[in-house]
This record gives structure tokens, sequence and C-alpha cells, in this order.
């Protein structure tokens, strides 16, 4: 390699951006060979759902704050495009790093792939095969314009080359947001969540964001009827995203008594949370890969979803998005619990895969920035 340290842009928008992020730039920061700068979007932005993630997950403070805030798809995503082209043009580096398929992986992934600066995408491959997903259109898009993709289970594998990309650009490196998760285990024994609930016994934990189920008021209502049902048998706890929030008061939409309604949480205060839980009810992606990890049952509120493994190999199981199939899972987890085991790679040292493909990577290519200045707009 040269004598200058490679300069990688890392994009953080959103807090699973956070998660998988956290462990990469803590080594990409101790290695010479490197100069990582991070940028967030400040797609989530608040306190709550950003401040106390960083502090939570000790991430430096970020080099860039695009300060992009709410809006629509487009809204949002022209304007993080705006804001980062900038911010390229100054920094010049030999390559962008984006996390997971938020407005800000594809956002920055299209300035960076028009100025020909090189695309590295973590957790790349992953299809739930639903187009109406606005993720899943970040998805696509992402890994199409990448250069370098770092995946997390083998059916990204069969989607990247299904789609045409070639394999040599493929590597399975793990999950970094389990990297995360292994690191703040002890710490997050250590938080008192449960006692300042006044939790006692088993109970469960809710959490609702995708925009197919907390935009559509019928649609959260009757996902929110099942629940109800279920919080008769076991009290559920319920950080609600303030997108869903705003649903819920503008339809009045009525919620059982033992569905206790609570603020977002922090990274170990949900991370606890969910660790001493019986079962949780989901439509993230992510938590669906914390509780394999973590053993506990997951009915994850969908009808698809992008990471299969966490149902062939673990503790997820689809529940769908009607009463009747919520109830229905319910009943057969009860009935049969589901005992996962954890996945290939999914070990704690995604990172340090992820570093080494880097440093090979940057080895062969031996290319400069690749802005080219002179790129006017068309």
């Amino acid at each position: 390699m040269g004598e200058q340290p490679i300069k990688l842009i890392c994009v953080a928008g959103a807090r699973p951006n956070f998660m998988k992020l956290a462990p990469l730039l803590r080594l990409l920061r101790a290695d010479p060979e490197f100069s990582p700068i991070l940028v967030h979007t400040g797609q989530h932005y608040d306190d709550q759902m950003s401040g106390k993630f960083f502090r939570d997950l000790q991430m430096p403070s970020p080099d860039h704050n695009l300060d992009v805030r709410g809006g629509s798809h487009a809204q949002q995503t022209g304007e993080i495009m705006k804001r980062f082209e900038p911010v390229l043009l100054k920094e010049k580096p030999d390559g962008v790093l984006v996390v997971g398929d938020v407005n800000s992986t594809l956002a920055c992934a299209l300035v960076a792939s028009k100025l020909q600066v090189p695309v590295i995408h973590a957790e790349a491959g992953l299809r739930s095969f639903d187009r109406t997903m606005p993720e899943e259109i970040n998805r696509v898009l992402t890994d199409a314009l990448s250069e370098l993709l770092l995946i997390t289970e083998d059916s990204a594998t069969q989607n990247l080359l299904a789609e045409g990309i070639s394999p040599d650009r493929i590597h399975m490196v793990g999950n970094l947001m389990i990297d995360s998760l292994r690191r703040h285990l002890d710490a997050c024994a250590e938080s008192d969540i449960t006692a300042r609930l006044g939790i006692e016994g088993k109970y469960g934990v809710i959490t609702l964001h995708r925009p197919n189920n907390v935009d559509n008021p019928e649609q959260l209502a009757e996902i929110i009827q099942a629940l109800n049902r279920i919080a008769e048998e076991l009290p559920l706890y319920f950080p609600v995203h303030p997108r869903t929030r705003t649903t819920f008061n503008v339809n009045n939409i009525s919620v059982h008594p033992e569905i206790r309604l609570i603020e977002p949480l922090g990274y170990l205060d949900f991370l606890s949370l969910i660790s001493r839980s019986f079962a949780v009810f989901t439509d993230s992606g992510g938590i669906q890969e914390e509780t394999t990890v973590l053993g506990i049952p997951c009915l994850t509120l969908r009808n698809n979803t992008e990471r299969p493994i966490t149902v062939v190999e673990g503790t997820n199981i689809l529940a769908g998005t009607h009463e009747g199939t919520i109830l229905g899972a319910w009943r057969e987890l009860l009935r049969r619990p589901k005992n996962g085991r954890i996945p290939r790679y999914w070990d704690g040292r995604a990172a340090e895969r992820c570093v080494g493909v880097l440093k090979e990577y940057f080895s062969q290519s031996k290319q400069g920035t690749g802005i080219d200045l002179s790129i006017g707009v068309c």
C-alpha cells in the first residue's frame, strides 16, 4: 500500500446504521492504514433516536453532520444527495462505505457513484422481493452501484449472482450488528430498565415502524387488535417510534392496558429489555437478527423477510399482518417453542473480516480518489 492512509467515508443515517458502523469504525480508527471519516446524514436526528445511540455505542462524534431530518422519501433522499456531494468533493476519499437499506444508504451511494468514487455496501444482497418496501428499492439500487458487496448470509450471494453481480465482488464477512450486540451484552445486563418500568414476571416487547404497517391506520389497527388479544395473556412493552405514535394519535387506535406505551429507548436499555423478554413482536429487520442470537422467539409482523436465515436457522417466525395469522403464529409458538441456532460468522468478528476485505480491495485497485472536479451536470 501507499504511504497515505486509505481515506474512507463511512455513512450513518439511522439507528440500525449506528449499530453496524460502531464496531467497524473502532477497528478502522485503530489501524494506521485507514483514515475513516464519519458522515451522519441526520436521517434520525433527535437525542432518543440518534444521540443516545451514539453514546451507548461509544461512537465518535461525526466529522460531518448533514442534519437533513425528515420529509418524504424523495425529499429526504434528494436533500441528502445535495448535502453529501460537497463533502465528497472536499474530502476526496478513496471510497464510500454505506450500510443497510435506509434512504441515506442509497442517496450517498448515488452521489459517490456519479463522482466515480468506489462504493462499498455492508449488509449487501438481502432481498424481501417486495418492491412496496422503500428499503427493498434502496437495497437493490445500492447493490447495483457498489464495487464491493459485504454480505451477512448465504441467501445474499444467490440474490446478487441472480442480479448479475460478479462473484469476485461478493464477500461473506458476517453480521456487524451482532458484533455490537456481543460487545455490549455485559453492559446491557447492568441496565435497570426492567426495574424502571416496574416489570415483574414474563413479558413481551413490541416494535413497529414499517410504513406499510404504521402509516395505514386500518393495517395498524388490525395488528394492534391481535396484540391486544395477546396482551391478555402476556404484558407487552412497546417503545413507540415517532411515526407510529402519530398514527395512534390521529386515528384514536385503542390499546389494551397491558400494552405499555413507552418512549424510544437507547441501545443498551433496549437490548436489555429484549434479552430478558419471553417473545418479541416486530417488523424490524435487525431485531430478527438480534433475537436469533439471543435465543428469544421473534414474531415478525410482516409477510416476508429479507433475512431468511433468521427463519431457517434462527428463532424468527413470519406471523403476517392480519389478526388471524398473528394469533395463529402466537398459538403455534406456545405449542411448539422454536429453538434456533446462531448462523455462521455471526460470531462478533465481522468487523475484522470487513477490514481484511477492504485492505485487499484497496491494495489491488491502487486507484486514487476517482473524483474528477470537472464533472458537471448533464
